[in-house]
């Protein structure tokens, strides 16, 4: 009945083979990888204005000069991003140009901060998509969290478990829609503006005075209005996401991408600027420049309808950037190691389950405040731009190579300029929250080094000398004629060593069990059974839909049919302790599983030999 319910609702295992057509042309590209940048504009200008309105200060005129700070800003990331893409085609964006040139610290400090961002840009995205109908529907004002929820897990989950071009498919259209209706309205908003009589911006929005007082609050309202440009490095972090060839068309979609966000962002802050809009409570900026301009008329709910399915939508941005991000990490030994493996779907399946759990503790917390999570916002992105723009200027100065110059100076430029908005923020916004990023990020430094420190242990005490203990397995002494011993294994190693050790006491057949989910894997495997030579026969299991307990389990079967009935078969599932209880959760399940499963088989003995990690 499970097994039915999750092929309903996550779909058939895809094979190793289908890979290539799991890759994304530009045209959807631009909605899978932009929704995040794109949907800002419905709350980044907003973000602006709400700090420069405030009572007894002449600011909103500033309005248009920070605006334009960010425009300034967002060209320079753009540019040095697209660097980052075509030195990193593999993906990682910040975190491998930080590994390969900076090192371990600046690489996991940016590591922590992309895991900051994207958890929040999801958590952010889905309050602000249910603040964008709840401005147009006050009714549902009661069930924002569960709408919130519901959303999360019940849509942008399960579309992305079921595979990238599953979830192309369902966002690449409500995406375009939405840029059509921005740029419909800001158009329509522009030539209002200029063929009606009157100012096209009223005194009132042009009203500044300049103190010190001031000056604090257009830094405040320049750190908020920069949540308008997180989800500028998702692609540098995806590149392998897209189809031949990858590094041009994944520059091509971020320039794309850039060109639009700082079109709608422009028409977006003038259009507020316009109207004089002032802060109202539950309705968004957006609405009252969509009811302005077009009054309650269809136009305006097909606004509000396609910017609250967009903002949903921009949190599978984050979908798109952190389980691969994450999955480089698990490779490194930083993270635990199934959230590096694919899933029957061939999308990182267990990276989209966590970050579904973290963001929706966030939205729960916080109670899908977005004001209160845009505080906690940019300030990790814009730490990653300023590392992988440091490390890029490194590249450049080992690589020398033509027109390395004008590329150092560009990337250098673009560190210089995100640290100094890493700094603003962190002063502008540390006491509405920014302290809280400030604190994580150490702490999940700390944690990626424990998981490193607990895998490098773990690898020193399981690694297995072949010339001292083949001999010693081969000699071992087999008691018992009549009882066919399976192991299954991943690769050599001492706890397999130890467990063939046992095997030979209780039988000559033996077999050691290996799924291969891919070719390359069993050839590694084969070559190093064949150095380590313990005199037991290998089984080699080709699982191209990545499937590891259905092969075991199906294998056991077939031997189970060709047994006498007088006969048994022995399950020895080699299977190391650790020595601290946190340590199992950077560790998959599958000895558990497989015994679980194979305890209720008759003739079926299954034994876990366990072997005790030290450290």
């Amino acid at each position: 009945m499970m097994r039915i319910l999750r092929r309903l609702l996550i779909g058939r295992p895809l094979h190793n083979q289908e890979m290539s057509h799991e890759k994304l042309p530009i045209w959807k590209a631009v909605a899978i990888f932009s929704s995040d940048a794109l949907s800002s504009v419905a709350y980044g200008p907003e973000m602006i204005m709400t700090i420069l309105v405030l009572p007894g200060t002449l600011t909103y005129g500033f309005m248009a000069p920070v605006a334009l700070a960010i425009l300034i800003l967002l060209t320079i990331v753009t540019l040095s991003y697209v660097q980052v893409a075509k030195v990193n085609p593999g993906g990682g964006g910040s975190y491998s140009v930080a590994i390969h040139n900076l090192g371990e610290l600046p690489a996991l400090t940016a590591a922590a901060a992309l895991f900051a961002d994207y958890t929040l840009t999801v958590a952010v995205s889905v309050s602000a998509g249910t603040a964008a109908i709840v401005s147009a529907f006050p009714v549902l004002i009661p069930h924002e969290i569960s709408i919130d929820l519901f959303v999360l897990f019940a849509i942008l989950m399960l579309v992305n478990l079921r595979g990238v071009r599953e979830s192309s498919n369902a966002f690449v259209w409500p995406t375009y829609a939405f840029i059509f209706g921005i740029l419909a309205l800001i158009g329509a908003g522009v030539y209002q503006a200029v063929t009606r009589s009157g100012p096209v911006l009223p005194p009132e929005s042009l009203s500044r005075q300049w103190d010190w007082t001031v000056s604090f609050l257009l830094l405040r309202a320049f750190a908020n209005g920069c949540s308008s440009m997180t989800g500028i490095e998702a692609i540098s972090n995806g590149v392998p996401m897209f189809k031949k060839p990858e590094i041009k068309n994944a520059a091509f979609t971020t320039y794309l991408m850039s060109g639009i966000l700082g079109t709608m962002f422009v028409g977006i802050s003038f259009l507020i600027m316009h109207y004089h809009i002032l802060p109202i409570k539950d309705v968004t900026c957006l609405s009252v420049v969509a009811e302005k301009t077009l009054g309650r008329s269809w136009a305006y709910y097909y606004i509000q309808i396609t910017t609250m399915i967009v903002l949903y939508l921009a949190a599978n941005t984050s979908f798109n950037g952190l389980p691969p991000l994450l999955s480089i990490l698990a490779k490194d030994g930083y993270m635990p190691r199934y959230l590096g493996t694919r899933g029957e779907r061939l999308s990182f399946s267990n990276g989209i389950v966590l970050l579904s759990i973290v963001a929706g503790i966030l939205i729960v917390v916080y109670q899908g405040n977005t004001d209160h999570l845009i505080s906690l916002y940019a300030i990790g992105v814009f730490l990653s731009f300023t590392i992988a723009q440091t490390g890029m200027v490194k590249h450049w100065r080992q690589e020398k190579g033509k027109g390395w110059v004008a590329r150092a100076i560009l990337n250098g430029l673009g560190a210089s300029v995100t640290g100094l908005v890493v700094l603003i923020i962190a002063v502008t916004k540390f006491f509405y929250g920014a302290w809280l990023v400030l604190v994580f990020i150490p702490l999940m430094i700390y944690v990626f080094r424990c998981i490193h420190a607990h895998y490098k242990d773990m690898a020193e005490q399981l690694h297995l000398d072949l010339n001292d203990l083949a001999s010693d397995i081969s000699d071992s002494l087999a008691i018992k004629r009549r009882n066919t011993v399976i192991v299954p294994i991943a690769t050599p190693t001492r706890v397999v060593a130890e467990t063939l050790k046992y095997a030979k006491t209780i039988s000559e057949d033996i077999v050691a069990l290996h799924i291969a989910t891919d070719v390359e894997s069993s050839r590694k495997v084969a070559e190093k059974w064949n150095q380590f030579n313990p005199g037991v026969r290998l089984v080699t299991v080709y699982s191209p839909y990545r499937l590891v307990i259905q092969p075991l389990l199906d294998y056991i079967e077939e031997t189970e049919k060709k047994k006498r009935p007088e006969d048994y078969i022995t399950v020895l599932i080699p299977e190391f302790q650790t020595k601290k209880w946190w340590h199992r959760l950077l560790h998959n399940q599958t000895g558990w599983i497989l015994h679980t499963l194979l305890i209720l088989k008759e003739n079926v003995i299954v034994t876990t030999i366990p072997y005790h990690l030290k450290k």
